[in-house]
């Protein structure tokens, strides 16, 4: 996985270097230099994947700072930014938005179709998010059931490991957005393997089909 790089949106990372800070302003979204990780979020996400693999480049593209609120521009920036200047292939977004807006819309599909792939956080249960229900955003939760190499596949969205009390490790973060970063980090695996359809083979991989139902034996 040596020279592999992996784009992160969400509150920064362990290390500042290389990392870009999106911040909204009266005139739209404006840079700066990344700040310490103050939510925490950011670098529980890079602890996963880099659990999962080894030798990775992150690059932390900052949208939250010491709450855990964003806008749809600022994620935007952050893609285009990603996947269209610094060309990353793998995008992980263990986030969402309540509200589909055309500048993170126009912002994913633009990405997608210069040939990165956008993992996003899904919610278990409830109404879509974004970006993970537009288009060619690969939707990613958190599933109770999946060991750390297992993936499920559920009708809204594929399921991963999460630090559940079966499987967790006691870090304290869990759900949606960490069983994003271990589907994300499935999907990194597919790409340096050159797999053409990342998605279709996350779903081929699936170990699980169907909803999650506590206290249900598989």
């Amino acid at each position: 996985m040596n020279d592999f790089c992996i784009g992160i949106i969400d509150s920064g990372g362990p290390s500042l270097q290389g990392g870009r800070r999106f911040v909204l302003t009266d005139g739209g979204v404006a840079t700066a230099a990344p700040l310490p990780d103050r939510l925490r979020h950011g670098s529980a996400v890079e602890a996963v994947m880099r659990r999962a693999l080894t030798g990775v480049t992150v690059r932390h593209a900052q949208v939250f700072g010491e709450r855990p609120v964003t806008s749809a521009a600022q994620v935007a920036a952050a893609v285009r930014w990603l996947a269209l200047e610094e060309r990353v292939p793998l995008i992980c977004l263990s986030l969402g938005l309540p509200t589909d807006r055309p500048v993170l819309r126009e912002a994913c599909a633009d990405a997608v179709a210069a040939g990165a792939v956008l993992v996003a956080a899904a919610p278990a249960q409830g109404a879509a998010c974004y970006p993970a229900a537009y288009a060619g955003v690969i939707a990613a939760t958190g599933d109770a059931r999946c060991a750390f190499d297992e993936i499920s596949a559920l009708p809204h969205a594929l399921g991963a490991w999460c630090s559940s009390p079966e499987h967790g490790d006691g870090g304290g973060m869990g759900g949606a957005s960490i069983g994003c970063a271990r589907l994300a980090a499935h999907a990194a695996r597919m790409i340096t393997k050159g797999v053409p359809d990342v998605r279709a083979a996350l779903e081929a991989a699936a170990v699980y089909h169907g909803r999650e139902h506590r206290g249900v034996t598989p």
